[in-house]
C-alpha cells in the first residue's frame, strides 16, 4: 500500500556521519557530471551523453541502502550508484573516453557500462529492459535461496511499455526480491507526464498486489528511508515494491538537447529544490561547518581533475583488440 515517508530532512534525528557521506557522493556524482558535460561540448566524448544533474538523491540512497552481494540495474541517470558501489570517476572516463583499459575495452563510449564483478549490470538502451533483467537476477536469488536482493531503476516514461507491466506482474505473482525504482523526472525525453499517465503511478502497485510507496526523490534521507524499507520486504520473503520518486531532469535527455520545451517556472521550482542544496541547509542548520561541505566539493574537484588526466594519457584500442576480442565466444560453450 502506498504512504507518505516518516522520515523526511525536516522530522529525522540528526546522524552528522552518514549525512556528509551522502553529501559526498552526491557532490562527486554532480562535479563528474558537470566534467563529463564540459568534455563532452569540447568534442573530446564522441558518444552520448546524458546525466542525472538535479536526481542525485535517489542514486545515492538506493546504492546506500544495499550491501556488495545485491545486484543494482543502474541506468543512464544514476551516476551516483556506480560511485558507491565501487567504480572510480577515472573508469568512467576510461569509458567515455573510449580507451581499451574502459569497461566495454573502448568500444561503446557511450552510456552503456557498469563493473559485473561489483554486481551492477549496465544500462540497456531498450527501456525498460533492464526491469526483466532485474527479475531474473531475484528469480535467480529466489530458487537459490540466497539473501541478495536486485534494485532496478527506470523513468516514468518506461511505465507505459508492455515489458514494465509484465515485470510486475511476474514479480508480484512469484514475490521476488525486487525493488522497483521509478525515478519520476517529468519529462520522458520531451513527453510531459501529463501525457504519459493518469493519477500516480505508485498507485499501480495496489492492482499487482504489491508493496508501493511514493518519496520526493530529491530529499535523500526520505528516499534512503523507503529504498531500506523495501530492501528488508524483499530480504524477509515478503516480495517486491515499487517505489516512485519525484525528482526533475534539469539538463535535457542528452548533451544534444538544450530542454527548450520544458517551461521555466517548472525548471526554477525544482531548482529551488536541488538535493544536494537542500541537504546542505540540513547541515548547516545542524551544525555542520560550511567550510566542511565546501572541503567536500574541493575534494571531488581535485579527484575529478587528476581522473581525467589519467585516462586521457590511457592507451587507445587496436583494431585487434576492438574486432578480434569480446566480440565472438573464443571457445565453444559446454554442452
Amino acid at each position: 500500500m502506498a504512504h507518505s515517508p516518516s522520515v523526511t530532512l525536516e522530522s529525522a534525528a540528526f546522524t552528522e556521519r552518514p549525512e556528509l557521506e551522502m553529501h559526498r557522493w552526491m557532490v562527486l556524482s554532480r562535479v563528474l557530471e558537470d566534467r563529463l558535460v564540459a568534455l563532452w561540448k569540447q568534442g573530446r566524448i564522441r558518444g552520448r551523453l546524458l546525466t542525472g544533474r538535479g536526481q542525485e538523491a535517489i542514486p545515492t540512497a538506493a546504492a546506500l541502502a544495499v550491501g556488495p552481494d545485491d545486484f543494482m540495474c543502474i541506468m543512464h541517470r544514476d551516476m551516483a550508484a556506480h560511485l558507491i558501489r565501487g567504480t572510480t570517476p577515472e573508469t568512467v572516463l576510461l569509458h567515455y573516453f573510449g580507451k581499451a583499459t574502459g569497461p566495454s575495452g573502448g568500444r561503446d563510449g557511450d552510456i552503456h557500462f557498469a563493473e559485473w564483478e561489483r554486481r551492477n549490470f549496465p544500462m540497456v538502451s531498450h527501456l525498460p529492459d533492464s526491469f526483466p533483467i532485474a527479475l531474473g537476477l531475484a528469480l535467480t536469488s529466489l530458487l537459490g535461496k540466497d539473501s541478495a536482493v536486485t534494485i532496478a531503476f527506470c523513468g516514468e516514461g518506461s511505465t507505459s511499455v508492455g515489458a514494465w507491466h509484465e515485470t510486475m506482474n511476474f514479480a508480484s505473482v512469484f514475490r521476488t526480491p525486487n525493488v522497483f525504482v521509478v525515478e519520476n523526472n517529468q519529462y520522458a525525453y520531451s513527453t510531459p507526464t501529463e501525457r504519459q499517465y493518469r493519477g500516480r503511478l505508485v498507485d499501480r502497485a495496489l492492482g499487482y498486489g504489491m508493496a508501493g510507496e511514493s518519496v520526493d526523490g530529491n530529499d535523500v534521507l526520505a528516499t534512503h528511508a523507503a529504498v531500506k524499507r523495501a530492501v528488508e520486504r524483499a530480504r524477509a520473503g515478503e516480495g517486491p515494491t515499487l517505489l516512485e520518486a519525484a525528482t526533475m531532469r534539469m539538463d535535457g535527455h542528452a548533451g544534444h538537447d538544450d530542454a527548450a520545451y520544458v517551461p521555466e517556472e517548472l525548471k526554477a521550482r525544482w531548482r529551488a529544490q536541488d538535493p544536494i542544496e537542500r541537504l546542505e541547509r540540513r547541515l548547516r542548520d545542524r551544525g555542520v561547518a560550511p567550510d566542511r561541505l565546501e572541503e567536500q566539493w574541493t575534494a571531488a574537484r581535485r579527484e575529478v581533475d587528476a581522473a581525467v588526466e589519467r585516462a586521457a594519457q590511457a592507451p587507445d584500442p587496436t583494431p585487434a583488440d576492438l574486432f578480434a576480442r569480446g566480440v565472438f565466444a573464443e571457445q565453444p560453450a559446454a554442452c
